[in-house]
């Protein structure tokens, strides 16, 4: 498996591909609230300035994807204050290529390109619905900081902060 950046070609690639790996999602929570994630999902906000899409690939193909977002920028579209370190985004693995060690071994790139910058610190959040999202980052040693959650649908669904110190 190679990790490296995206491709500007591959956005769309990258970007239907969340769609499709998040999708699993869609029945677990409210058709605004899994509306508001796939707008997120698929927007531009990979593209802002210092945001690096990191893809997964084997034999030619992608399977998943990150995106990692630089400190002290609008990584939630104002829903969260700017952060003072690097923040895990929009992370998605293909369901076929699931159980291979993707989602680890971008989880891993992240975290080396953040101590390679200097952090000392790295964060992340997670829909609460997001079980197996939540039960790997613990694994990295993640740890929950809740004053960073917010309620993107004000449908009670909150996005749940993580910090992980490197």
């Amino acid at each position: 498996m190679i990790i490296r950046d995206a491709h500007s070609d591959e956005l769309t690639l990258i970007r239907d591909q969340r769609v499709s790996s998040y999708s699993e999602y869609a029945t677990l929570i409210s058709e605004e609230h899994w509306n508001a994630l796939k707008k997120a999902i698929s927007s531009e906000t990979d593209q802002q300035p210092g945001v690096e899409l990191i893809v997964a690939e084997l034999n030619g193909e992608i399977l998943g994807s990150v995106a990692l977002f630089p400190a002290k920028i609008d990584a939630y579209e104002g829903r969260v204050q700017e952060l003072d370190y690097p923040e895990i985004r929009m992370l998605a693995v293909a369901p076929a290529a699931r159980g291979k060690g993707v989602a680890s071994a971008l989880v891993t790139e992240c975290v080396n390109r953040t101590k390679a910058k200097g952090y000392s610190t790295i964060g992340l959040h997670t829909g609460e619905f997001m079980k197996n999202a939540m039960k790997l980052y613990e694994k990295f040693g993640f740890e929950r900081l809740p004053k960073y959650d917010f309620v993107p649908a004000n449908d009670g669904v909150v996005v749940k902060a993580f910090r992980l110190s490197l």
